[in-house]
């Protein structure tokens, strides 16, 4: 009975001197990887083409290499020929390896919601998240958790945006998006304003999905929208 109660009392203190381990729900997952298009979605990247893919005039079309499936960055901005209002976002994209390279100059793109809002795309393994790192509202919302895979691997945004409401040409209600990275939620219905680096709309205007050339050859695929009422 002593040595029981001397092994209880040994697992006890040793529960206190040992921080408890990361759950495993709150580590990035796959779960959403290969997600496909439910009922009334719209596929805007079918992996084969860049068909319904523009450059940001709205009417040359979108020159990005495609290949195995995916798309790589490069020869500008592209946008959706198709415009949205309320929606849910799924898109998967890579960023690459670049190891002498920092800051924003590390992977960079960027997916920007109705063309206006931008949800950033860049390597920010294990940091301390700003506001202009992956998974930010640029310059706005700062991820919750850092949800982020090392580079070279294959991560999901699940994206739920709302567009701005205006009553009389005025903005009675902001854009509100709830983001989740990797099947964790880093953004929780934030309100939101407009970005630099988009095209030029009104707040609560339907608008494309935009995606971002910043100079890095990152990767993207599995794209589809559902809109909402």
């Amino acid at each position: 009975m002593f040595r029981a109660r001397s092994s209880l009392l040994a697992m006890l203190v040793l529960s206190c001197l040992v921080p408890p381990t990361t759950r495993s729900e709150d580590k990035p997952g796959d779960s959403s990887l290969g997600a496909k298009p439910p009922e009334g979605a719209v596929v805007l990247f079918n992996g084969h083409s860049m068909e319904g893919w523009v450059k940001t005039d709205g009417k040359t079309p979108a020159r990005w290499e495609v290949t195995d499936g995916f798309m790589t960055v490069g020869h500008g901005n592209v946008m959706t020929d198709k415009r949205f209002g309320n929606f849910q976002l799924h898109i998967e994209f890579n960023v690459p390896y670049m190891p002498t390279a920092h800051g924003q100059g590390r992977g960079n793109s960027g997916v920007f919601l109705t063309g206006t809002h931008e949800l950033q795309v860049l390597d920010s393994y294990k940091l301390k998240l700003d506001s202009n790192d992956c998974g930010a509202i640029y310059k706005q919302v700062i991820p919750a958790v850092n949800a982020c895979k090392p580079p070279l691997q294959w991560q999901t945004y699940d994206v739920t945006f709302h567009k701005a409401r205006v009553d009389q040409g005025k903005v009675v209600r902001k854009a509100h998006v709830t983001v989740i990275q990797n099947a964790l939620k880093i953004i929780d219905d934030a309100e939101i304003s407009t970005t630099p680096g988009g095209i030029d709309l009104a707040e609560g205007e339907d608008g494309p999905i935009l995606l971002q050339d910043h100079g890095n050859r990152v990767e993207y695929r599995n794209i589809w929208v559902k809109p909402l009422n």
